[in-house]
């Protein structure tokens, strides 16, 4: 049975907070979006029109809205959850395996993410099929979706359990020391999944082919030569199957590494603004970005592992939800509640780190192309084509927002031409 006690109130008022501060931040944004984004920022209005512009308001606030109330009735379900006496109830159903504890990990864990996969499915489908194709984004269909779907699940299925399995038989069996075993074992499998990831789980969601326009295919091992970067491959991904959202990326780790472009931006952008696209992404690999983020994140998951092998066997985090005894599958569900929920507020932080690094990659973008126009061309173009809000409330970007605003964005790159005429 729950217990009332400060650890719970404690939980439930942190809990509480961030929800508090996500309604808050969300409606603050859309009242910004409306007293603000009625007329077009002087930097777009080559580009966008006031059509446009109320397109991208109408799909800022029904997208948004979306988000909002889906995340409020996930945390709401994971509450119930939390508090029903559920968990306690899986345990005593699974008690048969009660002596086969990483057995009883993988059962407790798959149900829970039953449990979650099933909530998100009409989520997931409203959102595509009705919000999306509202907007004019959507092209796939139901059969795609449903394909989509099980691949996610039998992948995360087979890496998950593979995954848990592991860190459950290094906390049983790795002694004291586990914890360290275990963030080793955890960063190599992240690594290889990088190293994987192109190779084995891209190609079961989309095709890879080389691009057709050779003289783009050449102008772009040009330009990622000159810093150094030796892609596998250059490859157009047929991302008009599902969406017309327009990216590129670059993917894989060492002789994986490939450059990939969605055949939506190969066919609604110029060549030099593909080439400023992928100038900018070859800055994040020239800054280091992508390491140095991944050297915080390890650092940060050797500190949480730490934590998690001092908390493992408290027996209040047990009797507050309901456990008579320390169960190691359960232990890890509930310190990663709690981590999970202090790590929204340390949200801003990666946020800053990251728009950091965004403006690094536009300023290496705008060196190598010899001008910032290009970059700017493409900026405004991707804003125009994926709807993306031109107004957003400072507050609500500096919690949320990875990349800094477009329109900052563009008037840096423009003030950096300026600079270098003068």
């Amino acid at each position: 049975m729950i217990q009332l006690n400060s650890l719970l109130f404690t939980f439930l008022a942190v809990f509480l907070l961030r929800s508090g501060v996500q309604i808050y931040l969300n409606r603050l944004n859309i009242s910004y979006l409306r007293q603000h984004g009625k007329a077009v920022p002087k930097i777009f209005q080559d580009t966008i029109d006031p059509e446009r512009l109320k397109k991208i308001s109408a799909y800022t606030v029904d997208s948004e809205n979306f988000d909002a109330m889906a995340t409020l009735i996930n945390q709401g379900l994971f509450l119930a959850i939390l508090l029903s006496g559920f968990l306690p109830w899986l345990v005593k159903s699974i008690s048969l395996w009660k002596y086969v504890p990483i057995v009883s990990g993988l059962i407790f864990f798959a149900v829970l993410s039953i449990v979650t996969n099933l909530y998100r499915i009409p989520f997931s489908l409203y959102e595509t099929f009705v919000i999306e194709d509202r907007y004019g984004f959507n092209v796939t269909n139901f059969k795609i979706w449903i394909l989509d779907l099980l691949k996610g699940l039998i992948i995360m299925a087979i890496l998950g359990g593979l995954l848990l399995g592991l860190l459950l038989a290094l906390i049983l069996h790795g002694g004291d020391a586990w914890w360290v075993w275990a963030w080793m074992v955890v960063g190599g499998f992240e690594l290889l999944l990088l190293w994987l990831f192109p190779l084995v789980i891209l190609p079961l969601f989309n095709k890879f082919d080389p691009i057709e326009n050779k003289g783009l295919e050449d102008r772009i091992r040009t330009l990622t030569e000159k810093v150094g970067l030796r892609a596998k491959g250059i490859f157009k991904m047929d991302a008009s199957k599902r969406s017309k959202h327009t990216n590129a990326f670059f993917v894989g780790l060492g002789r994986t590494k490939r450059i990939v472009l969605f055949d939506t931006l190969l066919s609604s952008h110029t060549e030099e603004e593909i080439l400023a696209v992928l100038a900018h992404e070859a800055g994040h690999w020239k800054k280091k970005h992508v390491l140095r983020m991944l050297v915080l994140l390890e650092i940060l998951s050797l500190i949480s592992f730490c934590v998690v092998s001092k908390l493992l066997n408290w027996p209040l985090l047990y009797q507050t939800f309901g456990f008579q005894e320390s169960i190691v599958y359960v232990g890890l569900f509930l310190i990663g509640a709690f981590i999970s929920l202090l790590g929204y507020f340390a949200q801003p932080l990666e946020s800053a780190i990251s728009r950091r690094f965004e403006l690094e990659a536009d300023d290496f973008a705008s060196e190598l192309m010899g001008t910032g126009k290009p970059m700017c061309s493409a900026l405004k173009r991707l804003a125009a084509d994926n709807l993306a809000n031109l107004t957003p409330h400072p507050l609500y970007a500096w919690v949320n927002y990875s990349h800094p605003p477009l329109v900052e964005r563009i008037a840096r790159l423009e003030k950096g031409d300026r600079q270098l005429l003068t």
